[in-house]
Formats: structure tokens, sequence, C-alpha cells
């Protein structure tokens, strides 16, 4: 059989082989191209798909391109948002719908959520092709904090947490003082050994910066002495389980001496003409000093 020299058409009139293959190679190829320049933002667009941004750097042509090919953000999904104000969440993410998701900054985005006060740790990913999902792990408000008149929520650690919506929160124990943040949580770990005791405290009052006052719920004080307050709660233990003291008409009761108790009684309950017991060094609390949350000192 002969072969077609080049140019020429077979005996049937039909183009030679070759033709034919070039044409459909030029109908083929944008398409080939296209899908490639696709391949190529998807395995580039891998890079930055979950954690950060540290895997090259990122340009705004390549933002564009995969915005053109359809990786924008479609949502943005937040899991264990519990007590976060949403607003501000909002504005710390600061993602809106048709953004490129490959220009979602996520290092910058986890630093602004963990900025806020209620946000203990947060994740981003980037789900492609179109979603950033948002995990938060927030602060577990430990106690109220009350100093000068102003009342907050502070975690176990003694952070401040937030100053609204304290109402929300009545179960959990009063601190009061300057630094009682700092040292509350050993203090309270330390008052829930001794459950009868726990269950009449209504404030832990810091005296001093050094050492620790109970204020009671029928409104009396107890002083405990500084760096020894285990062995005066395990002495009051005694004292409540063998004798009721605490259900007694007293305005405080003094453990400070190891050697010693001193009882102070409430005005009403004085002989006539008594003058009471002395206060100590006056270290007691007055009451009206620790004040329920959102009520006034």
């Amino acid at each position: 059989m002969s072969r077609l020299k080049p140019g020429k058409k077979r005996a049937d009139g039909r183009p030679a082989r070759w033709k034919l293959l070039l044409r459909r190679w030029r109908r083929f190829l944008p398409r080939i191209g296209l899908g490639a320049g696709i391949i190529a933002v998807f395995l580039l667009a891998l890079a930055w798909h979950r954690h950060d941004d540290s895997i090259g750097p990122r340009t705004a042509w390549l933002d564009g391109l995969s915005a053109r090919l359809g990786l924008r953000v479609r949502s943005v999904v937040v899991e264990g948002r519990g007590n976060t104000p949403e607003p501000l969440l909002r504005a710390a993410i600061g993602v809106e719908p048709g953004d490129p998701i490959l220009g979602v900054p996520l290092a910058a985005l986890r630093a602004r959520l963990e900025s806020l006060a209620w946000v203990q740790q947060a994740v981003v990913e980037r789900h492609l092709p179109g979603t950033i999902v948002v995990r938060l792990s927030e602060r577990r408000p430990f106690a109220v904090w009350q100093n000068q008149g102003r009342f907050a929520l502070i975690d176990r650690a003694g952070r401040e947490v937030a100053d609204e919506g304290v109402a929300n929160f009545k179960t959990l124990p009063l601190v009061v003082g300057v630094d009682a943040p700092a040292h509350a949580a050993a203090m309270l770990d330390l008052l829930d050994k001794y459950p009868p005791i726990r269950a009449r405290l209504a404030a832990l009052v810091r005296v001093g910066g050094r050492r620790w006052n109970l204020r009671l719920a029928n409104g009396a004080d107890v002083f405990l002495p500084e760096g020894h307050e285990a062995e005066a709660l395990a002495r009051l233990a005694r004292l409540q389980s063998d004798h009721a003291l605490l259900d007694r008409p007293f305005a405080a009761v003094d453990l400070r001496a190891p050697d010693r108790l001193v009882l102070r009684p409430r005005p009403e309950a004085k002989p006539e003409g008594s003058g009471g017991a002395p206060a100590g060094d006056g270290a007691a609390v007055p009451h009206g000093d620790v004040a329920a949350p959102g009520k006034p000192t």
C-alpha cells in the first residue's frame, strides 16, 4: 500500500489521518490546559487548606484565580461557642461570604479569636471548596470577683473573663479583695473538703493581701490565720460537728490563735451592759462591705 505524502488527500477525498488527529488535539488543548490549571490551583490550595499559612507565600493573583474557579467562602461554621458575645466573635472572624477562601489568613484569625476574653483556645480550618470551620474552647467561669464595688467573672487561673452578665452566674462562689483572684482556687479547693463549712459560705474575703476571712450566709465572719488555713478549717469542722458552732448567733469566730478560740457575739445577743469581746486586730470585714452581684456596696 502506498503512503500519502504531506499535504495530499486520500483517494476518496478525505484528509490524511495525521490532519484529523491534529484537528482533534486543537479542540482538546484548551480543555486540557484549563483542567491542568484547575488541578494546579487545587494542589496549591491543599497547601493552605488546614491549619496555618506557613507553607509558601500566598499571592493576590492566586487568591483571585482560585476565587474565579469557585474557591470562595460560602459559610463559616462555629463550634463550641457558649458565652462569647456573638458580635465580638463575628468581628474577630472578619470573613464574609464571597471572600477568596485561600485569602483567609488562618493564623491571624486564630490570634484574633484567642484575644477575646472568653476564648481560651481556637482552631481554624479551611474545608474546600467553601467552608471555614472555627472550633472554640472557652474559659469556664470559676468565681465572681468583687473589688471596689465592681463585679467580674474570673476563671480558675484568676484571669478576668467578663464583667457583663455576672448576675447569670449566681451559683458561683464570691471572692473579695484586690488580689483574691490569684489565690481563690487553692482556698476554695480546701473549703471543698469541708462541705458543712462550704455550704454556709457567702463570700471568701482576702484581707491585707495575706490571709482570708470567711463571710458566712448568716452574716458571721470567720477569721483564718495566715498560712495555716488547713489546720484552722479542720478545727472549725470539728467545732461544727461537736457543737454546731456555725449555727449559733455569733458575729465573728476568730481562729487566728492556734491555742484559743475567740467568739464575738452579735450585738443583740450581748448581755445588757456588756461591751462584748474585742475584735482582735480589726480585720473583720464590716457588714455591707460584701454585697451580692448587681447590688451596690
